[in-house]
């Protein structure tokens, strides 16, 4: 900045006159008073990327007006409260005022460099809620905040020897670079956990109970051992409710002290523990406005006279009645456990008292997110409308419903007041879109089969209608297969949904085994899924199957069989109209990631008329549980039986059998290779009955996608040859475990698995690693 403390000279007074520009200037006095005048045209220079009509806006002076020496200084204090100059001059002349200004460079870019423990994206979104970030003014002032938040996010993690430096690059167009470059150091290591004041339990039953640990086997990989100050928040919350639920009241963590070592690797952690008393429950009430349900609510109280006290039961129950009030319209009830303390006995009474507020309607139900699937798609799976009561259910099974359609990888939704208007929500629904078109690709390696191949196509939600449209082209030796197939989940408004499907299938057997035939099979279907209820289907199906066995002098010899029942000995031609009678039941939380519900299916195809008779059962059941509050780490459970029998005296068809082995039955062994006695030779051909049954632990990948996740797996399963004397017993079951990772990806859900049989006889087949895109458990 300028300030003149003279006048110029009369001659140039005439032609340009400097005005006071600073409130120095206005304070020394008449000598520095400058003559007022009438502004007859204003002039920004010095500008570049600042558009003149901004620098106008922000002055208190226009043309007509007086300008004085206030209005000078006046000008001055308002451009550079804007923080776009870093100098300010105002000029006059004649009676044009110019006004001079040095712009601040702006930020063309923020780069970092050596960071691995943070993202860019993290940082960058840091920095930008501080100021910084790319097309901002560039300010020393805010830099050196960008600098302090940079290490407090590396102090967060337990890098308290990250050291941070910082370069300013000028470029053109009074621009600059800004780059950090990163020495995270070595993470310090959490050496030691301590408590003081513990009684009760020990320390080892403490630390259980932490998410930070001391270091480990595995600790490389979870970083548990790095200190982190959300952590270390966590895990105090995670004591004291270790000991509200074992009735200790009063606990308190009455201080947490976290020590370094000066050369910042060790940290030590002790937590200061006073226990208190472990108190009973002597009563437990329910009062308020209760609505004429007392009876109802009190039912929902966990938490029972004469039981040691657990929060986490108090606090179940009170979620339970609010939840429950909610059904009936009161989206904001107030719910409330008041405690009474006996000291003297160690008792508690508790007084739940319930204020249901004003009941609530749904005033509108918004969705954002379906950028490709039409609104109607959604909005008719909702159970909760606009202009009626909210009812925390059906918004819930909403949810839930709109999930299990597989088009989305996130499904939230919430319900804010209206503003206003204390009597009315709106039901806010996003979601995130994923790919619905999928490329369903099989491969597998074993020494015998080297590299096996197979794939479809098929799009989930045509053009956003939610229509389904597959198309299955399989042009392996094995696998020959072309069918198209077409679902309207909406046939009827009312939910009825109809499916058609084409398709021509050749069958032959892989090129390792020793016999060979061929199957080929041209038909159709129609099928129509009814609900019943809201988690319930049943379906109804006919069609028509033209297939033709071909066998040669090495086939096996059930084919060889078939065709000397239904044909000349070398070939058989049969027709049959199979009817199928279905009924489904789906309560999972996600079609996609299910973490807690149960999928049943039940199947009953049957032939009756044709040259072909014999009929079909199918019985599967999966159960997901959580196995944490977050509900990440989730138990799988997968149990399916098979069955198929000739009708009137006829032979089961052989090409109907069921298979086991390979990712989706028993994995660690080769598809469709498990035999009960196989014969060294013998091709496996499958059989009339079929038991599968699988177990997975389901955990989290670290900072990942929530839909990757790794798992551990135990199969079992085994197929029954029924018309070859084979009976079906559970000795006779392959088991396998293993490890396995499985993500949705962009192209479909993918499988990967590598097991280990655990009782493999010496005919089996193995193969360790297998994987599978498109598949579903």
């Amino acid at each position: 900045m300028n300030f003149p403390l003279q006048r110029l000279p009369l001659p140039l007074q005439l032609s340009r006159r400097i005005v006071a520009a600073a409130a120095f200037a206005l304070c020394s006095g008449p000598a520095l008073a400058v003559d007022p005048f009438v502004v007859k045209d204003i002039r920004v220079e010095g500008i570049q990327r600042t558009e003149a009509g901004t620098v106008f806006s922000y002055l208190p002076v226009r043309v007509g007006d007086t300008f004085n020496d206030e209005k000078g200084a006046a000008s001055i204090k308002a451009l550079y409260a804007t923080g776009l100059f870093k100098d300010v001059r105002i000029e006059a002349e004649g009676n044009v005022l110019v006004v001079q200004v040095e712009e601040r460079p702006s930020i063309a870019a923020v780069e970092f460099s050596g960071t691995k423990e943070f993202d860019r994206d993290t940082l960058v979104k840091a920095l930008k809620e501080i100021g910084l970030a790319e097309t901002r003014i560039y300010d020393k002032a805010l830099l050196d905040r960008a600098e302090q938040e940079l290490k407090r996010q590396y102090l967060s993690r337990g890098l308290y020897g990250a050291q941070i430096t910082t370069t300013v690059t000028p470029i053109e167009r009074n621009r600059v670079n800004i780059s950090f470059a990163v020495d995270e150091g070595t993470a310090a290591r959490i050496r030691e956990i301590n408590f003081v004041g513990n009684k009760s339990f020990s320390e080892k039953e403490l630390r259980a109970m932490l998410k930070l640990t001391t270091p480990g086997w595995f600790t490389w990989f979870s970083k548990s051992d790095q200190y982190s100050r959300q952590k270390l928040t966590g895990d105090i919350e995670a004591i004291r409710s270790f000991y509200l639920n074992r009735g200790y009241l009063e606990m308190q963590i009455e201080s947490t002290q976290v020590s370094i070592t000066p050369d910042r690797k060790d940290i030590y952690v002790t937590f200061g523990i006073s226990e208190g008393e472990k108190f009973t429950v002597s009563d437990i009430k329910v009062e308020g406005e209760t609505l004429g349900r007392e009876e109802e609510l009190r039912a929902l109280i966990e938490l029972k006279k004469g039981e040691v006290y657990n929060g986490e039961k108090l606090q179940g129950s009170i979620k339970k009645i609010t939840e429950r009030m909610g059904n009936f319209g009161y989206a904001f009830a107030n719910v409330n456990a008041s405690p009474e303390i006996n000291r003297e006995k160690r008792e508690v009474a508790f007084t739940v008292l319930v204020d249901p507020g004003k009941r609530v309607y749904v005033r509108r139900i918004n969705i954002a997110g379906n950028t490709r699937t039409r609104d109607e798609v959604v909005r008719r799976e909702f159970r909760q409308y606009e202009s009626s009561w909210y009812d925390g259910d059906k918004i819930r099974l909403s949810r839930d419903r709109v999930d299990r359609l597989g088009y989305f990888t996130e499904v939230n939704i919430e319900t804010p007041e209206v503003p206003g208007t204390p009597d009315q929500v709106d039901v806010n629904m996003t979601v995130a879109e994923k790919p619905t078109g999928a490329i369903t690709i099989g491969a597998g390696f074993s020494s015998d089969e080297k590299l096996t191949l197979l794939g479809s196509i098929s799009q989930q939600n045509v053009f956003g209608t939610g229509n389904t449209l597959s198309v299955d082209v399989n042009t392996s030796r094995r696998y020959r297969t072309l069918a198209l197939s077409q679902t309207n989940p909406y046939f009827t408004d009312d939910g009825v949904s109809r499916t058609y499907e084409v398709f021509l299938r050749t069958v032959r057997p892989p090129l390792i085994y020793n016999g060979d035939f061929r199957v080929q099979t041209l038909g159709g279907n129609i099928r129509f899924g009814v609900p019943f209820t809201e988690v319930d289907r049943v379906f109804f199906g006919v069609g028509y199957e033209r297939t033709e066995v071909n066998t040669y002098f090495n086939s096996p010899a059930l084919y060889q069989k078939y065709t000397n029942d239904f044909g000349n000995g070398t070939d058989a031609r049969t027709n049959s109209f199979p009817f199928t009678v279905a009924w489904q039941r789906d309560n999972r939380d996600s079609a996609l990631i299910p973490t807690t519900g149960r999928y049943q299916r039940a199947n009953l195809e049957v032939a009756p008329a044709g040259s072909l008779r014999y009929y079909r059962t199918t019985y599967q059941q999966q159960y997901f549980r959580p196995m944490n509050a977050a509900r990440t780490s989730v138990l799988a459970l997968n149990g399916e039986v098979n069955y198929g029998k000739g009708l009137f005296g006829q032979t089961y068809p052989v090409f109907k059998n069921y298979f086991a082995g390979g990712i989706g039955s028993v994995r660690g062994f080769s598809g469709s290779s498990l035999q009960v006695s196989p014969v060294t030779g013998v091709d496996p051909t499958g059989g009339q009955a079929r038991l599968i049954a699988n177990a997975e632990l389901q955990f989290p990948v670290p900072g990942a996608d929530r839909t990757l996740r790794w798992f551990t797996f135990f199969d079992a399963g085994q197929v029954f040859n029924l018309d070859a004397g084979e009976k079906i017993q559970t000795a006779n079951l392959r088991y396998s475990v293993g490890l396995g990772i499985s993500w949705i990806s962009p192209v479909g859900p993918l499988k990967l698995s590598f097991g280990s049989p655990l009782n493999a006889k010496d005919a089996d087949r193995k193969q360790a690693f297998q994987f599978q895109l498109g598949t579903g458990f």
